[in-house]
């Protein structure tokens, strides 16, 4: 009975339902009516984010059965029961995720919304204006979705063909393919800002050339695999991309044209604060239409992710009901990608990923062979305590080599692994595994997987609020103007 209670689908409240699809609903029909809003498709936006949120609720433990029928199960390795799961549900997030973004198109594109030849209606507007058709624009938004389809494609081989760490790293670089020949073929920018120390030396700007179009595709592949190296426990993929996506749309609602003005100050004294709002000053934008518009695009590729992973972790958190699998990461990541390609705020959007370096280059060593990967790095639980504990790598078919020896002996300084020694030789015989879910339970003791879930949520938190804090309180000192 226990076993069948935990996995058990959850419910869904029915009044859910019917509160949220006349919101929507109200939504997707206000830009259709006069006098338009200041940002119709913005109105749209958030209407099919809504729908996103209901769909995959529903959806996710409609198709369950289905996936397993098809053999697309697993067990949780964390729990004592051996009940099949439904894996790969990313699939259903990441393709309802793309239909709807699909559906968006005439809301943002079509002459019925976005043009408005009216000067009398146009005139008192704040926001967007479109005086002729955005080729441009629409090319930018089909390749996006290009390469969201071919990430998810990618995704999906990959839960099916169980594909080696070593070798997924670089398959996210195909994905990135039809944004990079959209970037170039517009004459992208390659210019770089140079921080003011290093001015006397590299001058205000420096040209990257073919060097920034490899940066971009190292950019896609980063935030792709560093949320699928962070996995393991219920709810962790999924939490971190609903942390990301909740930090991008803060960082881009700072600049929309907002109809009353306020200022956030700021501690240490470094800046004046974050002034925002202002008819056209936009807030951080600062009358810029092209700020605006790189950052309403932004919004309308991470409003309806957001609500797919909302949808999502309803069911994915402790004890899991679906498992995302790698096609949740693969189109989360690309979507992040995206964004900080398209509207041109990659560093800030690195600034979000701070748990995910972090836990990037503790995991290095084992990524590229320096110490033994095992398939699973996840934590080792034991069924008497229901607790966590770090697993383990062990050097069994080889001695650890110097190199790794010095790497391994560095983190333990650190207080990120624990060592086993060979009593005669003192070499280095086991490491627990090389991932900040296995340093959490080190530092902070054994603990349940829901709370090792919440402690990683936490750090995203705090490493969002330390990423604001240096793209809008310490980038001044290195940066002049609205340097991003």
């Amino acid at each position: 009975m226990a076993q069948e209670r935990a996995l058990r689908p959850r419910s869904i409240p029915r009044p859910l339902l019917f509160v949220l699809v006349p919101t929507a609903t109200w939504f997707l029909l206000r830009p259709l009516l006069e006098p338009a809003p200041a940002l119709p498709a913005l109105h749209a936006a958030f209407g099919l984010s809504i729908f996103a949120f209901l769909g995959s609720l529903y959806l996710v433990p409609a198709l369950g059965p289905t996936f397993i029928r098809a053999n697309l199960k697993g067990r949780d390795l964390l729990k004592t029961y051996d009940t099949p799961i439904p894996e790969s549900q990313g699939l259903v997030c990441a393709s309802l995720y793309i239909l709807l973004l699909i559906l968006f198109i005439p809301y943002a594109f079509s002459e019925s919304i976005t043009n408005r030849h009216d000067d009398a209606t146009s005139s008192g507007r704040e926001g967007i204006v479109v005086k002729e058709f955005p080729h441009h624009q629409l090319a930018v938004y089909l390749s996006s979705i290009l390469s969201l389809l071919i990430a998810t494609m990618l995704g999906f081989l990959d839960d099916v063909f169980d594909i080696r760490w070593r070798h997924k790293l670089p398959i996210p670089i195909i994905a990135c393919i039809p944004l990079l020949i959209v970037y170039y073929s517009e004459r992208g920018t390659t210019d770089v800002v140079v921080p003011i120390p290093a001015r006397w030396l590299l001058g205000t700007l420096i040209n990257l050339g073919p060097l920034y179009y490899v940066y971009m595709s190292l950019l896609s592949t980063f935030c792709t695999n560093s949320i699928n190296i962070l996995a393991g426990i219920n709810g962790s993929e999924v939490s971190q991309a609903v942390i990301i996506a909740v930090s991008v749309i803060l960082n881009d609602l700072l600049y929309l044209p907002w109809a009353v003005g306020f200022r956030i100050p700021l501690p240490l004294h470094v800046t004046d604060g974050v002034k925002v709002g202002g008819v056209w000053s936009a807030g951080m934008a600062y009358g810029s239409r092209i700020l605006v518009e790189r950052h309403l695009f932004s919004l309308y590729f991470m409003l309806p992710l957001l609500g797919v992973c909302l949808g999502f972790m309803y069911h994915n958190w402790y004890p899991a009901r679906a498992f995302p699998g790698d096609t949740l990461c693969y189109v989360t990541g690309m979507a992040f990608a995206v964004v900080g390609i398209q509207a041109h705020f990659s560093k800030t959007l690195l600034l979000f990923f701070l748990p995910q370096i972090f836990n990037f280059v503790l995991s290095c060593p084992q990524l590229f062979g320096l110490v033994p990967c095992p398939r699973h790095r996840v934590p080792r639980y034991d069924p008497e305590t229901q607790l966590l504990y770090p697993s383990r790598a062990e050097f069994k078919d080889k001695r650890a080599t110097a190199p790794a020896t010095l790497v391994l002996r560095v983190f333990s300084a650190l207080g990120l692994v624990e060592l086993s020694l060979d009593e005669r030789t003192r070499e280095v015989t086991q490491t627990t595994n090389l991932t900040i879910l296995n340093v959490f339970l080190l530092r902070f003791g054994p603990m349940r997987e829901d709370s090792l879930t919440r402690v990683l949520i936490v750090t995203q938190v705090c490493g969002s609020l330390v990423a604001f804090f240096i793209r809008y309180g310490l980038a001044g000192l290195v940066y002049d103007g609205n340097r991003r």
